[in-house]
């Protein structure tokens, strides 16, 4: 989760988060802070480092356009928050929040404020998502559905259950097995982006990316359920792939393809809306937040919009900064400009 948090950070060019921790490029040899403005990398190529001197005894050099050692003091209350996250994953009871914010010396409404406006979910949702993580982590280790709930902090298998429906779209002893018994098809092609993977099970669509890499296209589709039964087959998604292809050729402006695809409540509900967003049309991850009831959640619409994993048919490319600026997106900063070009052609 503190991954999760600092790539988002590093998306989203977050200012307030330098000094708090630098990141750095494999590819390149360099380490930047979150707000470089160079381009972004990609997510595997990224390792994070609490100070400049861990990245540099790494064997990484500075970044000559960001100078990350010229920004080593965070912001106070980016450290604050940062250190309610570590409380909330390491200790072994969950900590209330009366004892989060006494602390840190914050009020518990500031804390609650605080948190979310940062992390974009409250400390609640913040320590769930960690005790899944670790559910997660142990059933992939081999540790039965039990002991896994237990090593994970939940007191009992309906508070567990509750949760799975939530983030894993399945049931517990199903996500055991790596996705065992779950059929998919797929095939790779070029397109107007390069190539393009389109995947589906029995009911939709589960995966649509772009890409340069076959081989890592594949390797990507595979990785969530290694034991699902997974085809290559161009026959039986031709029909998808032919509507998708004349939509990225702007010849077909609505794309309305049954979907597969697992998500939590609130990934579902930015997707819909996304789903709602004319062609040729762009709205800010603020708008979507104000339509969801709550202004404050424009980063957890961002990390909604970067967990799309059918590109396109789910238009997360129609979504931009408030300011205009195309911000992140999963395939790539130009595949999204090339999007839009297509649609405003």
């Amino acid at each position: 989760m503190e991954d999760e948090v600092f790539w988002n950070a590093v998306r989203t060019n977050d200012a307030r988060f330098d000094g708090a921790f630098y990141l750095g490029v494999a590819t390149t040899g360099i380490y930047c802070r979150p707000s470089c403005r160079a381009r972004l990398p990609k997510r595997e190529n990224i390792s994070f480092f609490p100070t400049w001197q861990a990245a540099e005894k790494s064997g990484l050099r500075a970044c000559l356009r960001c100078r990350p050692k010229e920004h080593t003091f965070a912001d106070p209350k980016i450290e604050k928050i940062l250190k309610a996250c570590e409380m909330l994953r390491t200790s072994e009871e969950v900590p209330s929040l009366e004892e989060l914010s006494a602390g840190l010396g914050l009020s518990p409404y500031h804390l609650q404020r605080s948190f979310k406006e940062v992390i974009g979910v409250s400390p609640k949702k913040y320590s769930e998502a960690i005790r899944m993580e670790k559910f997660k982590e142990g059933l992939r280790s081999g540790s039965d559905v039990v002991t896994a709930m237990y090593d994970s902090g939940f007191g009992s298998s309906s508070r567990l259950y509750e949760k799975a429906s939530e983030t894993l779209g399945m049931t517990p002893a199903a996500y055991k097995k790596g996705g065992q018994g779950v059929a998919i098809n797929y095939t790779i092609t070029d397109c107007e982006l390069g190539r393009i993977l389109v995947a589906r099970t029995i009911k939709g669509l589960c995966n649509v990316a772009f890409g340069d890499d076959d081989a890592e296209l594949e390797a990507n589709l595979k990785s969530e359920y290694p034991q699902a039964e997974i085809v290559k087959d161009a026959a039986v998604l031709k029909g998808f792939v032919e509507e998708i292809l004349k939509h990225l050729a702007g010849k077909k402006k609505r794309l309305d393809l049954p979907l597969d695809i697992q998500a939590t409540a609130f990934q579902m509900q930015v997707w819909e809306l996304l789903r709602k967003i004319p062609y040729g049309e762009t709205v800010s991850y603020s708008q979507i937040a104000e339509l969801l009831g709550d202004k404050k959640k424009v980063r957890a619409v961002a990390q909604a919009c970067a967990s799309n994993r059918v590109a396109v048919v789910i238009p997360c490319h129609r979504v931009v900064g408030k300011n205009g600026n195309l911000a992140g997106y999963r395939w790539g900063i130009k595949r999204k400009e090339k999007l839009l070009e297509i649609e405003n052609s």
